[in-house]
């Protein structure tokens, strides 16, 4: 029977991942339980359980007394010399206890305490370890729609995708394979809540760690992202190696490695520029694929003024203001983009003190504010 007990709780260790000794304690405490129920109390009761072999003895402590007043934790001298004659007043001494006198309600209790703590354990082994995870990319598979959520199991537990973390474009399919990011774990009494967004500006970042080794490995670093889901993301890398291109690093050969982070989020767009830690060469990277004129960028207040070509207007706006609206979220920056005809009607170019024939990059003297201008503009 002892043999036995060590093997059910060895194979409850591998299942449950709750540590024998754990589960050996939770016995313990259902027998205290079991005794407590049936004499009453039990602050005397000892229970030994050997983890190598399961030999379980259960005693109660009790003095030898005079006079006894509390039969549970006191004996008489004279029956303590029935068992020993050696025994005088003041001395303690063990007395089996033999679980087959419990009740059934006794019985009955002890159990559930056991049960209770194997789902204790259980559930802060689970939340733990999903803790760990907690904003970072994991792998589901899509179960079903709960209303508007959807249902997507993680292993041994389930996440919640809310309608507000969904991209609106997509749609899913039950047992369809999807990746999520973390956003948030909590410990409840059923176990983990885990909450997962696929709109998450980090989910592109974690997923650029997942695919690019150098991203991974803090070769190239990812200095910030800004991201209108489903639609289009714009992510600025700084290389830590000189040797080492980082857009080139995030790109992979033929846009292998883009393009496999491209297919995971469904056909969303990624611009990957360099970030620079001159504010106005970063809003010119920002803006691409638009060309650049120049840029005035005021650190101080954080707004840059943007000239692009008469024919880059477009692109640099982008549709329904997108290209711009996430080149500011980037870089931080409210940007103001002029075409070079609406520049020298304002009379931007003098004020920028910008002369049409010099080219290069240049710092105000008053170094309020940096100017970049491309190496072909105004021809």
């Amino acid at each position: 029977m002892n043999k036995e007990l060590i093997e059910a709780l060895e194979l409850l260790e591998k299942e449950k991942n709750i540590s024998k000794a754990t589960l050996l304690e939770a016995i313990e405490n259902s027998l205290i339980t079991a005794c407590k129920n049936h004499f009453g109390k039990a602050d005397n009761v000892k229970v030994n359980i050997n983890p190598d072999s399961g030999d379980l003895s259960v005693y109660a402590e009790k003095e030898v007394v005079e006079e006894v007043q509390d039969p549970v934790t006191q004996v008489s001298l004279s029956e303590a010399k029935m068992k020993d004659p050696k025994y005088e007043i003041g001395d303690v001494i063990h007395f089996p206890i033999e679980s087959k006198s419990f009740g059934r309600i006794a019985t009955q209790n002890a159990k559930n305490v056991i049960l209770q703590k194997i789902r204790e354990e259980e559930r802060s082994m689970q939340f733990n370890e999903w803790y760990q995870k907690e904003k970072d990319v994991v792998t589901g598979i899509v179960q079903r729609y709960l209303g508007r959520n959807v249902s997507i199991n993680l292993g041994r537990v389930d996440a919640i995708l809310n309608e507000s973390e969904q991209v609106k474009s997509e749609a899913f399919r039950p047992t369809e394979r999807i990746k999520v990011f973390v956003l948030e774990v909590k410990d409840t009494p059923k176990g983990p809540r885990i909450s997962v967004s696929r709109t998450h500006p980090d989910l592109v970042k974690r997923l650029f760690e997942e695919e690019v080794t150098e991203v991974k490995d803090g070769i190239v670093e990812i200095k910030a992202i800004a991201r209108e889901a489903g639609s289009r993301t714009k992510i600025a890398v700084h290389s830590n190696e000189p040797n080492v291109d980082p857009v080139g690093a995030c790109v992979g050969m033929n846009g292998a490695r883009v393009n496999s982070i491209i297919n995971e989020l469904r056909g969303e767009k990624i611009d990957i520029v360099p970030w620079d830690e001159n504010p106005a060469f970063l809003i010119e990277n920002a803006l691409r694929p638009a060309q650049v004129i120049c840029v005035v960028a005021d650190e101080e207040s954080r707004q840059a003024q943007v000239i692009v070509p008469d024919y880059q207007l477009s692109l640099a706006i982008g549709k329904e203001g997108q290209n711009a609206r996430l080149a500011a979220r980037l870089t931080g920056y409210k940007i103001d983009i002029k075409s070079e005809s609406q520049a020298r009607e304002l009379g931007l170019f003098e004020e920028m003190g910008i002369d049409y024939q010099e080219e290069g990059v240049y710092d105000n003297l008053d170094a309020d504010f940096e100017i970049s201008a491309t190496d072909d503009y105004l021809q």
